[in-house]
């Protein structure tokens, strides 16, 4: 479900930053970015349009995130998801934290 929501969205992102480094604008990708496949996919398709590209990864502990989730929990607005700590845990494995060499510019 979750990814029904979100790949046409994400979709729709990309079309719109595509047009705007075509037109020599500099944009910002807030996806999730979560395996180093993902972000080199998103590297190379800006490499194809002449785009540099930088990674900024901001990585909090697992307890925080918790926390954060916690809080979020308690005051979910209306249409959006409970999350498990279950959940998480299951996410936070999944996730790839980007390398050094991924942290530099890429032309």
């Amino acid at each position: 479900m979750l990814d029904a929501a979100r790949d046409p969205v994400e979709r729709l992102q990309w079309e719109v930053a595509a047009r705007t480094l075509e037109l020599g604008v500099s944009v910002v990708l807030d996806f999730g970015f979560w395996s180093r496949d993902e972000r080199e996919l998103f590297r190379s398709r800006a490499a194809a349009l002449g785009a540099r590209t930088q990674v900024h990864a901001l990585i909090v502990p697992l307890d925080e995130l918790w926390a954060r989730v916690e809080r979020r929990n308690l005051a979910l607005p209306p249409g959006a998801f409970h999350v498990t700590r279950g959940q998480l845990e299951k996410w936070w494995s999944l996730f790839e934290a980007p390398s050094d060499d991924e942290l530099e510019t890429q032309a």
